[in-house]
């Protein structure tokens, strides 16, 4: 496990401060480096953090190496200070094709794949609103740490992942320590690493990965505003869109 983490925190170099965090309920948002990097919020958090208030200003790289802790607000914490410096300077980022299309903006990569779907098995990590209007007539497995109606839970990967096909995995499971056994899990299939929580790194592809489908930041204002507002896919409605790279064609 520990080789995907030492590779993600050696490839974040910026020692600038971090500006602010916000830990909303939906997202995390961090700002450093001149830009501002999300990660998935944990669903519970502590009413009690012991760091609260203390974390502007402080060096962006005393607060990444969070991102190992087992801690779910401390790893949401150090993946978004991940993210700001890494995304903000991101080659990958620059190439990556933008996803428009007539499916919300929270669903685009979903339907972006659909067409290349037919007769594969198909399983997606993590539960994503709406998905089931959009792929209506896919057959898919979804897993999910809370499964909702139709969900697996996602102890069923060990079982899932191998017969996959298709994996699409959420990059929030960078933050609960679980993506490095996923990429294992999935290896014989095409994978695509998706979500805010991405860190755009062209690397992903030595552990596996054949797509990179994150966001570009449009308006660092507005999502602040959604985030500190408890938004989640309204993330999506303006303030920033997916965009894919393919790294293994």
């Amino acid at each position: 496990m520990s080789a995907v983490y030492d590779w993600l925190l050696a490839s974040a170099s910026s020692h600038e401060p971090v500006q602010g965090v916000l830990l909303g309920l939906n997202w995390t948002l961090a700002e450093s480096a001149g830009g501002c990097g999300f990660a998935f919020s944990p669903r519970q958090v502590p009413r009690t953090l012991g760091w609260a208030g203390t974390l502007a200003g402080r060096p962006a790289g005393e607060l990444r190496p969070w991102l190992r802790s087992w801690d779910a607000a401390e790893a949401a914490v150090g993946l978004a200070v991940l993210n700001a410096g890494i995304n903000a300077r991101s080659p990958c980022l620059g190439e990556a094709m933008p996803l428009r299309g007539a499916a919300p903006g929270h669903l685009r990569v979903f339907e972006h794949f659909r067409a290349q779907l037919d007769g594969q098995r198909v399983a997606v990590i993590g539960h994503y609103p709406g998905l089931e209007r959009l792929w209506h007539d896919l057959d898919y497995q979804c897993l999910e740490r809370n499964p909702q109606d139709g969900d697996l839970p996602d102890s069923a990967a060990e079982f899932v992942l191998p017969q996959a096909d298709w994996v699409f995995v959420t990059a929030s499971s960078l933050a609960n320590q679980t993506l490095p056994r996923l990429l294992e899990l999935s290896r014989q299939a095409r994978v695509v690493l998706m979500g805010p929580s991405l860190p755009w790194l062209e690397g992903w592809r030595d552990f596996g990965v054949d797509y990179l489908a994150g966001v570009r930041v449009l308006d660092a204002a507005a999502a602040y505003r959604v985030v500190a507002e408890g938004g989640g896919t309204r993330l999506f409605a303006g303030p920033v869109e997916y965009a894919l790279l393919a790294l293994n064609p």
